[in-house]
Parts: C-alpha cells; structure tokens; sequence
C-alpha cells in the first residue's frame, strides 16, 4: 500500500481528525535514507520554528500550504526529546519537548488487566497523572474510548486546541495516551473527542479525574502526587479487628453544603468543616457520619447524586488533600466516615460520560435497558468489563485513597431489577427471560467481596427497599454479600404510624410489631435519611400530630423507639433538633432553633439516646439476632402501648412505650427476673422539653405472674414516652 502522502496527513492534523497522530509526528527515518531522520511538529499559528539540537540550533522549514515544520539531519545532531522553539502570529516566542518523542507509557499489564475488567488501582493509571519520563517531568493522559476517532487533550497550556496535542490509540484495547513534558499540576483541561462515524466533536469532562474547577465549569485538574501524611494509623489497625456486628453503630447523616455556610454564606472549606463536625458528632454521640455524595458534581440541586467526577472530592469545600484531612481528622476524634456512593446511574450531560465515545460506552444503547425514565438518567452497562472495572476501581479509590470506613450504596432496588419503575413492554428480560438484573447481581457481589476482603472492617450498606432475599448473607451462600441494608419498610410503617393522631393509633397497632416478623432476615439499619425530609414530606417534627408539645414528645418518643429497636441506627442533619422547615440544600441549617426549649431537649435526648446506646451492650451487642430481643407485650393495642427487652450475655434492658398522650400510672409490666429496676431513660423529662412523669424511685418486683413472666413490676407510663430500665 502506497504511503499516505504528506500533505494529506497535514490536511487531516488541521482538521483535527488524524486517528494515529504518531504515525506522523516527532522523529521518523527518512525513506531511502537510514543516514537521516526527518522531525515533525504540527504548530498551528507558528512563523517559524527551530528545534534544539545537541550542538546548534536545528532550522525547521514549514511544508508548503501547512502548519507542519519539519527538519532533516543525521540521527546525532537530534536529542531523544528534542525542545521545539516556534514564533506565533502575534510575535510571542514559545518553546516545548515534542510530546511526540516518547514511547507509548501504559503497560500492557495494564492494558490486560483493564480489558479483564479486574485492575483495581486503573485509577492509577488512566487519567491525568505527573510523572517523570526519561528524565523528563511531564503529564501523562490516558482514557478508555474504543470508537472514537480522534482523541486530543485540550486545556489552559494549548489554548483548548484540539489540534496541538492528539493523542495516540492502544490497538484493540480502546486506550489513547500522551505524555505531554513540562506540564505541571494544577492545569486544566478536558478531553476533545471526535466521533468516528460523524465527525461530531465534544469536550468532555476526564472520568478518571481526580480534581475539578469549581461549578458551573467542568474542567478537570491534574493533580500533584499525593504527599499527605496521614495520621489515622492506630484507627486503621483497629478496624481492621473491628466486630461491627457487636457493636455500637449510629450514624448522623451530612449534606456538607447546607449543614454549615460560611459568615458570607458561601460554603465551608473541608478542613474547617472537619473541626466543626467532630465537636458536633462528638457531643452527640454518634459513632459515625455518611456524607451525602461528594465526588464532583455540577448541580447543587442534586445533591451530589448526579456525579460528572467519579475520582475527584468536588471542589466546592477545598482540594483532595483538604478531603484526606478532613477524614484524618474525625478519626482521631473517633468517628468513623461513611460516603454515599451512586453505581446505579449517571446523568446525561453531554461534558461527561454519556456517549463518551460517541456510542453508548458505559451505558447500554437500548433505552429499555440503557435509561431511568424516571430520573433522566443513564444506566450502567454492567455487562462490560471496562465499566464493572470503572465503576469496581472507584469504590476502592475512596476507600484506598481517602481512608473511609465504608460506602452507603445508593438506589440498590433499581440495579437488581430489569423492570424497576418500567411499564410493560419497556424492559427487557434477562437470558432466562425473568427481571432480574444479572450483570448488575455479579457486579454487586464482586464489589463486596472486594471491599470487605481489601479493607477488613469497612462496611458497604445498600439502600435497597423490595425484598430481594439474603441482601446482606454472604456471596459464597448465595447473598449479595452487603454489610447492612437500609430497614425502609420499617421507617415507611413507623413514619405513617406516629403521623396518626393518637386517637386513632389503636387501630394501627399491627405498623408497630409487624417488623418484628423479618427484623433479623437482614443485618438492618434503621434509617430517617433525608429522603423522608425534602419534597413536600414535611420535617420530621411536622410529620407529628398534636400542638407543638405534643409534636416535640411524639418526636422524642419516635427516637427513642429507633434507638431501642434491634439494628443499627441513621439520623439526617436537622432532626435531631426539629427543624420546623424541609431540608433545602441552597441554605445552612436553621441552627438558631438550638436557642428554643423544646428544639434544644430533643437535642439534649438524642445525645443521651447515643450514650445510653453506646454504653449498654444490650442495645447492640445482638442488634441482628433473635436472641437480643423478647417481647413483653406486642398486644396492648387498646393503650396503644408495646414492651420488650434487649439482651445481652452481661444483661438486658426493659423498654416500654406509650404512644397515646394520657399517662398510664400503675401499668403492670411483666420482668424476667426478680429485684430492683432502675429508670434509666425517660424521652418525658424534663431535661428534653417534657412534663417529667415517670418513676425516679427504683422499683421493686413482686411475685406477681404477669404476660407469661413469673414476676412484674408496677410504673408509671408517661404520655407520648418512651421509658428504660435495667436490674440493679
């Protein structure tokens, strides 16, 4: 085949569409003559052009009607990395290594491993990484595009160019690199893609970035090599031997950007954030926070769950390294660190991974497997190795890279489920013709394996709301292999029961119990998340009948039924101090309400619900077993009162609630043992906002058999209450 004539490889460069840029530029043997090399560079705008040689400077002449300068000469007078000295139109004099000089950088370990979909640490690879190669500093570009037709890096160094800097293909691999010397970290940049079959061009956002300008801009920023020291060593060591099934676990629930603004109001950077939230958590007791999404995102209004930088911590609170601190801290402070992660979708912005390629390359190309119709958004192909490895890669990133203690996994029901939200006819089923999600399962299973063995100690919970069986069992007995999975039938029963004027609440006894029934088919966590305080659902405290009394003590008491209740335990921001107004992600947190009696006793209850869970095993030592809970009284439903125990091998806890605001004095409550019972807590006192009935004195049991028990005690139930006793 006869040799592309020169001109038209020109003609292709300046049209930005020349698939092997490398076939062309930097140094080649002159055809006919091994004595010589010919160098080319492609300089668009350029007057003339010189390139440095190893003893003089090397005149460049410019190939007639083009932007190509070429200079030809023996092998000896060129550097292996020649600099190239060009003066544009306007007169200025700029000079660079011919990024076109340098052997191709990804291995092909790499390569291999990548197509297998099993390179853990990809993110190490593709992307935009400074290195040094042969001596020389520079900024290694690599991406995942299999039908594009042209790949350039284009940003602040090339005047977002597309025709300076091409990049060159891996073969089959579908992987274009260049290695670009003299750039440093902090430069912006995207990705100009070409597509091949209809010359469409677009700017799109780097998936492996790991820093990102700050919205409504969607460049990516090479970042330098991580130095951060961390600190969190000993923390680490200890998680790593941590039996989080027999331990304490309550989560405080965070959206960064509207729990705390700045004085300005502007948002908080993550190192001030840090100090403010480890005080905060601290004196309220909860042993971890789960921060609503924080991989880059160029819409505030979604909270994060529409993520364009899947790598990169976004940079409306501070840098990579101001996340890294953030973290080191709040474990020194001991409080573990939970990051809402989103594997089931992505947003159709053209900048980012839709049609990255210019075909559906994370996604599927049928709509009818490819997109959420209700969200508007995109579904992962699951099915294709390079994106379970993308999407795998990134769950370890976080937990490598920034030390977190686990991942929440979001919308887990609409990856198990072909048909999740779809009419008839608008799904496609699996091979053997069911619903289920077949890809998506392995995928599911792998991440798990993966995190829990790489990361002893960390958890990974779903938010999943059917009831797909053995969510949390291991994969090897056929489960999906999740550490807990968000109780959302629980929370819908629970939150549709208290909203019920009291009154009534005798003829919706069963919301209350029915749970019990499959509270230890799962490890569950018990959630109030910020789904159920946003888009007209009201606040937690409006959700409550009665006046605004009887809202705080319904409140007081609700928690004090998730605390006592077998699982471990979540609460968003806002409602631990009943805030009357939705969540609303444009504003910070209506923290002048701490002023108020009644917002500051719910407050003050919380933080000694936390306590009182963290310092009595019976409350979580057997929070996923049968043998940790017994009822007392499931059937009171005339009194719309239920009682049992929480147990532990070193004791147990008796905990009744009155759901009804008339106070019950003498109530008759059957114990397991005999002796003195001790209140403990009273969600009625009056440290929290209430009317302080209750039992100050320890009571003694007597000899009367009672609900199956041999003895009993009498107390007195305050109204809208939650009371605690333990044996003395």
């Amino acid at each position: 085949m006869p040799a592309t004539p020169l001109t038209d490889h020109c003609l292709r460069l300046a049209q930005a569409r020349h698939h092997d840029p490398f076939e062309i530029l930097g140094r080649h043997p002159v055809e006919g003559d091994k004595t010589q090399v010919e160098l080319r560079a492609f300089l668009p705008g350029a007057q003339t052009a010189s390139a440095v040689g190893v003893k003089s400077r090397l005149t460049m002449t410019r190939h007639p009607d083009t932007d190509l300068f070429l200079w030809r000469g023996k092998p000896a007078e060129l550097p292996p990395h020649p600099e190239i000295e060009w003066q544009t139109d306007d007169g200025r004099t700029q000079s660079a290594l011919d990024p076109y000089s340098f052997a191709p950088q990804v291995g092909e370990l790499d390569l291999h491993l990548f197509g297998e979909g099993r390179h853990w640490r990809i993110y190490e690879v593709l992307g935009a990484h400074y290195k040094v190669v042969d001596g020389v500093a520079g900024v290694l570009f690599a991406t995942w595009a299999p039908a594009a037709g042209r790949i350039s890096v284009v940003g602040d160094f090339n005047g977002w160019d597309d025709r300076r800097h091409a990049m060159r293909v891996r073969g089959s691999s579908g992987v274009w690199e260049l290695f670009v010397p003299g750039l440093e970290p902090g430069v912006l940049y995207k990705l100009s893609v070409r597509n091949r079959d209809t010359g469409h061009v677009q700017q799109k956002a780097d998936p492996y970035g790991q820093a990102f300008e700050l919205r409504p801009q969607t460049a990516a920023r090479v970042t330098a090599p991580v130095t951060y020291q961390w600190e969190d060593h000993e923390w680490l060591q200890e998680r790593a031997r941590w039996d989080w099934q027999q331990a304490p676990f309550s989560v405080y629930e965070v959206h960064l950007g509207s729990w705390r603004r700045g004085s300005d109001g502007q948002f908080v950077n993550y190192r001030t954030l840090a100090h403010q939230l480890a005080e905060y958590v601290t004196s309220l007791g909860f042993t971890h926070v789960e921060l609503l999404p924080i991989s880059e995102h160029p819409l505030d209004d979604s909270w994060g769950y529409q993520t364009t930088g899947y790598f990169a911590p976004t940079s409306r609170f501070g840098t990579p390294d101001d996340f890294r601190y953030m973290v080191d801290h709040l474990h020194s402070q001991g409080i573990g660190v939970l990051l809402d992660w989103v594997p089931a979708h992505f947003p159709k912005d053209e900048h980012a991974l839709a049609r990255f390629d210019g075909t559906a390359l994370y996604e599927h190309d049928d709509p009818r497997r490819g997109e959420h119709r209700d969200w508007g958004t995109l579904i992962y192909n699951y099915g294709r190795n390079e994106v379970r490895n993308f999407l795998l890669a990134n769950a370890l990133y976080w937990l490598d890279e920034f030390h977190l203690d686990g991942l929440r996994v979001d919308a887990v029901a609409s990856m198990l489920y072909l048909d999740y939200s779809r009419e008839e006819g608008d799904w496609l089923p699996n091979k053997y013709g069911g619903n289920e999600n077949l890809e998506a399962i392995d995928f599911l299973r792998q991440l798990n394996e993966l995190c829990h063995g790489r990361h002893p100690g960390t958890v990974v919970l779903a938010e999943e709301s059917t009831s797909w069986p053995q969510v949390t069992r291991p994969t090897w007995v056929g489960g999906l292999g999740f550490s807990m999975k968000w109780n959302m039938g629980w929370m819908h029963d629970t939150l549709v029961y208290m909203s019920k004027d009291p009154i009534y609440r005798h003829y919706h006894h069963d919301q209350l119990t029915f749970g019990l029934i499959y509270a230890f088919t799962e490890n569950f966590m018990l959630p109030f998340s910020h789904d159920e305080v946003v888009h007209g659902k009201g606040s937690m405290v409006t959700k409550m009948p009665g006046d605004d009394w009887q809202r705080f003590a319904n409140l007081r008491l609700l928690y004090a039924y998730q605390y006592a209740y077998p699982g471990t335990k979540l609460l968003f921001m806002s409602c631990e101090f009943g805030q009357w107004r939705e969540w609303a992600q444009s504003r910070e947190l209506d923290w002048n309400l701490l002023d108020e009696p009644l917002h500051r006793g719910l407050h003050t209850a919380v933080g000694d619900l936390n306590r009182l869970y963290r310092t009595l095993p019976a409350l979580y030592e057997r929070g996923f077993s049968h043998e940790g809970f017994e009822w007392i009284d499931c059937h009171d439903s005339t009194q719309s009162i239920i009682s049992f125990i929480r147990r532990s091998e070193k004791g147990f806890v008796l905990i009744a609630l009155n759901f009804t605001p008339t106070p019950r004095e003498g109530y008759r409550l059957g114990v397991p043992e005999a002796g003195r019972y001790r209140e403990i807590f009273n969600s009625d006192s009056e440290y929290y906002g209430g009317s302080n009935v209750g039992n100050p004195l320890p009571l003694q049991s007597e000899d009367i058999p009672w609900m199956g028990r041999p003895h009993s005690i009498q107390l007195t139930l305050p109204p809208l209450a939650a009371v605690m006793f333990e044996l003395e």
